[in-house]
């Protein structure tokens, strides 16, 4: 893993002095990642058939990295984090435009399975999750991309140890701790 993530470094670092070979071949290497990711999180929305498929996700996350002008992408990790970050606000974005068509109609409700375990509760609100998640971020940005790489990306604890080069021991602990506490932001009220 070590040798794929310093080549995904490198190309990272070419692909920001403008090397177009490199833009090409980071996105190469990553697109099955990013598939994974994406696919992670459309499995989780309860109508995500009727507005996104895997590929489109990915290709409009990625179209909207690279329409950043002051991205300070350094490694792997970062590269990870924003594409799982914009994959979270293009959703949004989409839920907030169906919900406005529909006025109401088309809930964007997602599924809170095994993920973030609740009781009675399998679905909650996409605008309340990503109000939660605003003020965790607050709080403990390192749990808080935790979630996001967990929830949205679909990474296991072990994929998420690697992206943040922390232990596992420390991404299962900040993951109980973060489930938890958005339990009881999303249902303790």
């Amino acid at each position: 893993m070590a040798g794929v993530s310093e080549k995904i470094t490198d190309l990272i670092k070419l692909w920001k002095q403008g090397d177009k070979s490199a833009e090409a071949e980071l996105l190469n290497r990553v697109y099955s990642e990013l598939k994974k990711i994406s696919s992670g999180y459309l499995k989780r929305e309860k109508f995500h058939a009727q507005h996104w498929q895997t590929t489109d996700l990915v290709g409009e996350a990625y179209l909207r990295l690279l329409e950043q002008k002051e991205l300070r992408l350094h490694d792997r990790k970062q590269f990870y984090a924003i594409v799982a970050k914009l994959m979270r606000q293009l959703l949004i974005e989409n839920a907030r435009q169906r919900k406005a068509e529909k006025r109401g109609g088309g809930l964007a409700d997602i599924a809170l399975d095994d993920q973030i375990e609740v009781a009675d509760q399998k679905w909650v609100d996409l605008f309340e999750l990503e109000e939660a998640l605003k003020a965790f971020e607050k709080l403990d940005a390192r749990k808080c991309r935790i979630v996001e790489l967990r929830f949205f990306g679909g990474l296991s604890l072990e994929e998420i140890s690697e992206v943040l080069e922390i232990s596992p021991a420390t991404v299962k602990r900040d993951w109980n701790m973060a489930r938890a506490w958005l339990f009881r932001y999303l249902f303790g009220k």
